[in-house]
């Protein structure tokens, strides 16, 4: 995703968001076996968690600076 500057509301929906698809793609890579499968699957649990972290440190970043 591209370092556009959000509010703390969209900030906030998409944390949201990406801890709602962690928690699918868990419960995917818990149904399905296969090495491809699997791959696959941890590759996109680490996008989403390199996400997740880069929006919570730029909505702790907002919230320091309103504070």
């Amino acid at each position: 995703m591209s370092d556009v500057l959000l509010t703390l509301p969209e900030i906030d929906r998409r944390i949201a968001v990406i801890r709602e698809n962690l928690r699918e793609l868990i419960e995917q890579a818990a149904a399905f076996s296969g090495a491809a499968d699997e791959e696959r699957n941890s590759e996109r649990i680490a996008e989403q968690e390199e996400e997740l972290e880069r929006l919570t440190k730029q909505r702790d970043a907002l919230s320091r600076q309103k504070s």
